[in-house]
């Protein structure tokens, strides 16, 4: 497996407590949460089941119920009305069984969200069961996973009912960083170079289950054509299916993240209010639910202690699927191909490349040598300008960063430099920050030496951020 050394080690260690353990694994869907699970505890489940979406209550119950009798070796396929029956019977069973090869019961509930049917009391039966029993036993590992983050964390992480206190491990799985993408395609035999990779990190972010569908013998181009532009690719229609898995009223949802997707360089709670209509508590709810995902970031504004909060859509996937799928009605199936090197997709790939350093933010502080000092990372919104990313440092230091990605290194013009000086005095000036102000490159292949190349005083270049 790849990565995830901190989740196998938390799971192998709560396989191996003396107390009863409530484990959730959370995080967006295709992230890997269920490959994971498998992967630890492979053939030594007591009982599995994994909650179909969409379905109702009844189905629900009766799909436990052939599981319950698949993993009891009952001759019997018993019928249940409520899930607390449903629980009951699992209860039973649960006494009779074996503890696997990891000294547990393991019980593992995958797709929680979607079992929660309206009505079906199905969180109340959960809390009967937790309590008035699994807990009091030493040797129950019972693990719920589920991609709707919003609902993992309402309904068990913040239960203020019979769960409140209740979880005792909560495991959440991030997408993979570059280092991870890198070390992944190459156990496939994918032959690219970073270069390559951060590309592909800017459509795909670090989901797993996307790159799973990339074919190694293929260029990343070929891919891309495949999976997106091809009337069957895998991804094409990827886009609905992600939101309404993973959210109640998606396209509230997707409302935000297109208003987001308007503006690059992000928007405050106000803006969002003004380009949506969305405002109040509901407004909160759903952002709040959209960062849990990972879908969103949010950034302080530098020098502000009033609507301070910057938003911006920060899922690759997402935004990729908005700039070039949506409105594709060229039924050109070599799409990509052709666009490859149109100024399009130069573009795009400035703006998202600033997205992967964003993301990448630890990397960036180990590769200038300040993993260890305490910083703040903001964004600055000024007269006319903007810096999309300013590490404060507590050693009385601020990193004015550039980001710019380039198939070679990067050449600074006079105009360009001159700029560079104005709107670090504009920041100054703005700010009143009297901390020593450094201008920070974070490119590819770095910053050709030259004339003009003395405005910048540190470099972070592609290769830091596989570190």
């Amino acid at each position: 497996m790849i990565g995830r050394n901190k989740e196998i080690a938390e799971l192998q260690r709560v396989a191996k407590s003396k107390r009863s353990e409530f484990v959730i694994v959370y995080g967006r869907r295709r992230v890997g949460k269920t490959y994971l699970v498998n992967e630890v505890f492979g053939d030594s489940f007591s009982f599995y089941f994994t909650g179909g979406h969409k379905l109702s209550k009844k189905r629900q119950l009766a799909n436990f119920a052939q599981a319950l009798q698949m993993y009891s070796e009952s001759p019997f396929l018993l019928s249940f009305k409520d899930w607390f029956e449903a629980f009951q019977q699992l209860t039973a069973y649960l006494k009779t069984a074996s503890a696997g090869k990891h000294g547990k019961k393991i019980v593992f509930f995958d797709e929680m969200p979607w079992i929660d049917t309206p009505k079906s009391e199905f969180v109340a039966a959960l809390e009967n069961f937790w309590n008035a029993w699994a807990m009091q036993q030493k040797d129950i590992l019972f693990i719920a996973s589920g991609s709707a983050t919003s609902w993992m964390s309402d309904k068990l992480m913040e239960n203020q009912g019979g769960l409140h206190n209740r979880i005792t491990s909560r495991i959440y799985l991030r997408p993979f960083n570059l280092q991870e993408v890198e070390e992944y395609l190459a156990d496939a035999g994918c032959p690219w170079d970073r270069f390559q990779i951060v590309q592909c990190y800017m459509i795909f972010g670090g989901v797993p289950f996307y790159l799973s569908l990339l074919n190694p013998s293929w260029s990343l181009i070929q891919n891309i054509d495949e999976l997106f532009f091809a009337p069957d690719g895998a991804l094409r229609n990827e886009f609905s299916e992600l939101y309404d898995a993973l959210f109640t009223h998606a396209d509230k949802y997707i409302t935000i993240v297109k208003a987001l997707f308007s503006k690059k360089e992000g928007m405050t709670r106000n803006e969002i209010i003004q380009h949506t209509g969305f405002q109040g508590s509901i407004l909160t709810k759903m952002l709040s639910n959209l960062c849990k995902c990972d879908f969103l970031i949010e950034y302080s504004q530098f020098g502000k202690t009033k609507n301070r909060v910057i938003y911006r859509l920060a899922d690759f996937y997402t935004l990729f699927y908005l700039r070039f799928i949506e409105n594709d009605q060229s039924k050109d199936v070599n799409r990509w191909s052709h666009l490859t090197g149109n100024q399009i997709v130069s573009i795009w790939q400035g703006l998202t490349f600033e997205l992967v350093c964003l993301v990448h933010l630890q990397q960036i502080k180990q590769s200038l040598g300040i993993a260890g000092v305490l910083t703040n990372a903001s964004v600055w919104r000024g007269d006319g300008a903007q810096i999309d990313l300013v590490i404060d440092r507590n050693d009385r230091i601020v990193n004015l960063c550039e980001m710019k990605f380039s198939q070679e290194p990067y050449i600074i013009s006079a105009e360009y430099a001159n700029k560079l000086r104005t709107r670090t005095a504009l920041f100054r000036e703005a700010t009143k920050c009297k901390k020593g102000l450094v201008v920070t490159f974070i490119t590819t292949y770095g910053v050709l030496p030259g004339k003009n190349s003395g405005v910048v005083q540190s470099e972070v270049t592609m290769d830091a951020l596989f570190e």
